[in-house]
């Protein structure tokens, strides 16, 4: 049992950070003028510090491509979930829906997305 017990230690020492992946909670869209569009994106995510944090969400269309990316300046370890906006984001005319998803700095992708409707298409 020795020899193993410091084998499971190391085992366990080489997991990833215990922050999980960071999920879109919710996420309202609006028309601006001039045909783009305003993202209001709350996301959640166990923020450790600068090593392991939400570091941006992005707006795909129908087909993966990134239309928008919101990189999150710094982590917001007391700040959860956390709500960040963007404004100016176009999106061609045959695009109905929508996924917003976010990263973190360990993880990537890989948290919950949310696809919705464009509201005026």
């Amino acid at each position: 049992m020795r020899t193993v017990l410091p084998a499971a230690l190391v085992a366990l020492a080489a997991l990833p950070a215990l922050a999980g992946e960071a999920d879109v909670e919710a996420v309202d869209v609006r028309p601006e003028a001039g045909g783009t569009y305003r993202f209001d994106v709350t996301v959640a995510h166990a923020d450790e510090g600068w090593d392991h944090h939400a570091d941006q969400w992005e707006v795909l269309d129908e087909d993966g491509t990134v239309l928008a990316t919101r990189v999150l300046a710094h982590p917001h370890v007391d700040e959860q979930p956390f709500a960040r906006s963007l404004g100016g984001v176009a999106v061609s005319d045959g695009v109905r829906h929508v996924v917003v998803r976010a990263r973190d700095s360990v993880h990537g992708h890989g948290g919950d997305e949310v696809r919705l409707a464009l509201p005026d298409r």
